[in-house]
């Protein structure tokens, strides 16, 4: 009786199971072109778009699990591309995408554009290549990367993405994901990502150029037997006329003075002379070592002992009277003639006005 019913309902007669994807098409429009009442901040420097509040509906039924990605496809040129979503806050029909992304589909504004849900792999690795060798002036590339790449919820391959730092704009084209798929594309929300970078494109490697270092010929080692000793010694010092520089060179023109308060003798100076050198010294070639340079031996004249005729007479001590802080007592018998300072005179009587 009831075996009709059951194959209407039960057998593959009965109402076909709802299909658990979301596929739209919508006109799409850059970032740029959105209403000002609309909070846009850096959308347009990022991977997600704007859909309309209806298709928020859609997916909440569909039961469509976070984080919602969605792949856009150009049917006219069968070019692909994948987004996550940041608002639903379009007009109805309508979807707002970066520009980048427009210039990857090849869309102009007002054209067709499908979109519908996908699921995408976590990313693993992924090898970019930026479009400009001004890239390099980054001082610290990873890192802004890093920060950058918050903006996005997947990235494809041959998607020439579009960042901004210290408002100025980069291109970076994704030449390579793992796991690579058949969609190409990978997830990038709360992973762990690698990331390897390329030479920019119009990066020319420097020729580095070895160049060959001569090296200074090492001098003989001198025999001190074969050195000539004596007045003709080629020493370093005599080869240089080291004495007379010494004697004639910065003479101080002033004159002295001592502590004695004696005069000084102008030709009490020692001067030095060629015999005051050591005639035994070996002879010093003036070939030097690499990267070593001769400044001359340090000078130290000699000090001659002070006379006793030079010796400063003995200062004179402290002589004088000490005073007591506490004032002695008057004596008796002394300063007798003194007024006493207590003696006073006693208030008249009367006064008598005339």
């Amino acid at each position: 009786m009831f075996s009709g019913f059951g194959g209407v309902f039960g057998g593959g007669f009965g109402i076909p199971a709802a299909s658990n994807k979301f596929e739209e098409h919508f006109r799409c429009y850059p970032v740029s072109m959105m209403g000002d009442g609309i909070r846009k901040d850096d959308a347009n420097f990022g991977g997600k778009i704007f859909l309309p509040s209806s298709a928020l509906n859609k997916l909440t039924m569909l039961h469509i699990r976070y984080p919602m990605l969605f792949e856009l496809t150009n049917e006219a040129t069968n070019t692909r591309t994948h987004s996550g979503v940041l608002e639903f806050v379009a007009e109805e029909g309508r979807a707002y995408i970066p520009q980048w992304m427009m210039e990857t589909l090849g869309l102009n504004p007002g054209q067709i554009v499908k979109i519908a849900n996908c699921d995408l792999p976590l990313g693993r690795f992924v090898k970019i290549e930026p479009q400009s060798v001004d890239f390099l002036d980054i001082s610290d590339p990873k890192a802004v990367l890093e920060n950058v790449l918050r903006k996005f919820s997947t990235l494809t391959v041959n998607d020439v993405i579009e960042i901004n730092y210290n408002d100025q704009s980069y291109g970076i084209k994704v030449l390579e994901v793992k796991p690579d798929e058949s969609s190409h594309g990978i997830c990038v929300v709360e992973t762990d990502l690698e990331t390897d970078f390329a030479p920019p494109v119009g990066y020319v490697e420097p020729d580095y150029k070895s160049t060959s270092v001569s090296k200074s010929a090492t001098p003989a080692p001198i025999d001190p037997s074969k050195v000539n000793r004596g007045a003709g010694a080629a020493t370093m010092a005599k080869s240089i006329n080291y004495a007379n520089l010494v004697s004639n060179g910065n003479k101080f023109s002033g004159s002295g003075q001592k502590l004695s308060g004696k005069a000084v003798d102008p030709n009490q100076g020692k001067k030095v002379s060629v015999d005051d050198l050591d005639p035994d010294a070996p002879a010093v070639p003036l070939d030097l070592p690499p990267n070593q340079l001769f400044f001359g031996f340090p000078v130290v004249l000699p000090t001659p002992s002070p006379t006793d005729d030079e010796q400063p007479q003995a200062t004179r001590r402290f002589e004088g009277s000490g005073q007591s802080l506490r004032q002695s007592r008057k004596r008796k018998g002394q300063n007798d003639n003194l007024p006493s300072p207590k003696a006073q005179k006693s208030p008249p009587e009367y006064i008598e006005i005339d």
